[in-house]
């Protein structure tokens, strides 16, 4: 009983501050606008710019999906994260810096469907509007797996509380925080949560080498899957197939097209203060993949309840709740609720950037140019707070459903990853670099680059390439050749790129 008073007590405390950074934003704010409830009105700090990026980005599969599919089918399965830390440092020393720049020369855009229209000076909203339904139902879904997620984990830490009140508890306080303070309370429930997963991933690894009981022999049993595969844990990394080293290199590259990922480069404060964001995430990356692989390792000898090892391994309820299974066996009930927190902090920091860049899209991207062109900032601000409320009713129900539905969304999830990236990365970076890009250009490759996405993941999938690759591949081509094809862009066009890539405008 003491040890889960404990652990109600620790999550208590966390759940109170996440709504009291919302209130403080809330009554801090009350008179803010449309840009600073959607992008913080430009002013956030490099550390907080840092590790909101990064907790948004990194969800409970840091802490759940990668360790457990390390501990099961060994070291080569790390590949993903490798792709996906490269992924990161690529995205922030070539991307962020110049979107940041690009993003205000644009009409001092606030979303990345305003950014692209912007960025081509486009009379037509066709693609704004394209890429902002597209972002609403996407992250819609998104939202609703992130809910789905935090009632199990919730679920899982207190088996007597019921799913759905599980996901209603969840969601209320999401939904509460970021109706409340927009952005800014959104990018300081991350930097905390931020904080919360790197210490938790380092915690539990290193305290489990120095004084948890150990079974090294259990590094060296094979497991056979389902499918007959062998399964060695201590196999080289390089003994992983061609296709899934390509294909984890392949994940880093849904980075550059990830719209809730980007909005966090667009709202520094500073263009100069990228380079201390850059460095703080990019070295949270690095430690909280290498404490997962730690955590995988560390997990592997430790023998599970009940069932053998070889079976253990091979169901999801066991070897994904490692995390949950060390963390309750070697800390007090307090310091484990603490560190529990983490999961849930994880899966919050996800849902909540999903949640407003959904709002923000359709705000200021259809109800402000399309449906009241005269809007005021105060009417826009309680629009983009009522569609965060309405997004959130709808992924309620969306993950509340049973059956094929919920299974169905979930892998719809895994893929949205691809799409984003196969569609809107070669064209963000294209936009960021070449002068000679153009608007025809943009819709082409955005285009074609989510038709080969959805192709390959129907008809390809038994390559074993992620479909990122080949739909990255040609949004890129399209792209690059209809732009060539295309006349040449006005002389304000260029200019936009010549006054977002001037040093003078660092």
């Amino acid at each position: 009983m003491f040890f889960m008073t404990g652990e109600v007590l620790a999550f208590v405390l966390y759940f109170v501050l996440m709504l009291g950074i919302g209130f403080y934003f809330f009554i801090k704010s009350k008179s803010a606008g449309e840009k600073d409830y959607f992008l913080g009105g430009r002013k956030m700090g490099p550390w907080v710019t840092a590790m909101s990026a990064q907790a948004s980005d990194m969800s409970a599969w840091l802490l759940m999906g990668l360790p457990g599919s390390i501990i099961a089918f060994g070291l080569g399965q790390a590949w993903i994260g490798i792709g996906l830390a490269l992924g990161t440092a690529l995205n922030w020393i070539i991307v962020a810096k110049r979107l940041r720049k690009f993003s205000e020369a644009s009409g001092d855009s606030i979303t990345l469907p305003q950014y692209l229209t912007n960025r081509f000076m486009a009379k037509s909203s066709a693609l704004k509007i394209i890429c902002a339904i597209v972002f609403l139902i996407s992250f819609t879904i998104y939202v609703a797996s992130a809910f789905s997620a935090g009632a199990q984990v919730f679920n899982q830490l207190f088996p007597n509380l019921p799913i759905e009140t599980a996901m209603i508890i969840f969601a209320a306080i999401i939904l509460v925080y970021t109706f409340l303070g927009g952005y800014k309370a959104v990018c300081w429930t991350d930097f905390f949560q931020g904080l919360l997963m790197l210490v938790a991933l380092l915690a539990v690894p290193i305290v489990m080498i120095f004084f948890g009981e150990k079974n090294s022999e259990l590094l060296n049993t094979t497991i056979i899957g389902t499918s007959g595969t062998e399964y060695s844990f201590t196999a080289n990394l390089f003994s992983a197939t061609p296709q899934e080293i390509i294909s984890g290199f392949g994940w880093g590259l849904g980075y550059f097209g990830m719209p809730h990922i980007l909005v966090r480069f667009m709202s520094i404060e500073k263009p100069s203060m990228v380079k201390k964001s850059a460095i703080v995430a990019i070295i949270w990356v690095v430690i909280t993949l290498v404490a997962t692989m730690v955590l995988a390792y560390v997990g592997r000898m430790y023998i599970m309840d009940g069932k053998s090892f070889a079976e253990s391994l091979l169901f999801a309820d066991t070897q994904e709740l490692i995390f949950v299974k060390l963390t309750r066996y070697i800390f007090p009930s307090f310091i484990a609720g603490i560190l529990l927190a983490a999961i849930i902090a994880a899966s919050m920091s996800t849902a909540d950037s999903q949640l407003l860049v959904a709002s923000s899209s359709f705000t200021s991207d259809i109800y402000k140019p399309i449906i009241r062109k005269g809007a005021s900032e105060k009417e826009l601000l309680w629009v983009g707070r009522i569609v965060v409320v309405i997004v959130s009713i709808v992924a309620y129900f969306i993950a509340s459903s049973k059956g094929d539905g919920a299974a169905a969304i979930m892998n719809l999830v895994s893929n949205a990853w691809a799409l984003f990236g196969a569609a809107f990365g070669p064209v963000i970076l294209l936009s960021l670099f070449w002068k000679r890009f153009t608007y025809k250009g943009a819709i082409a490759g955005i285009i074609s680059g989510a038709v080969v996405d959805i192709v390959w993941l129907i008809y390809f999938a038994s390559t074993g390439i992620y479909e990122i690759i080949p739909g990255f591949i040609v949004c890129a081509i399209f792209a690059v050749v209809v732009s060539l094809i295309d006349k040449k862009p006005s002389a304000e066009v260029e200019a936009i790129f010549e006054t977002a890539t001037s040093k003078n405008n660092d």
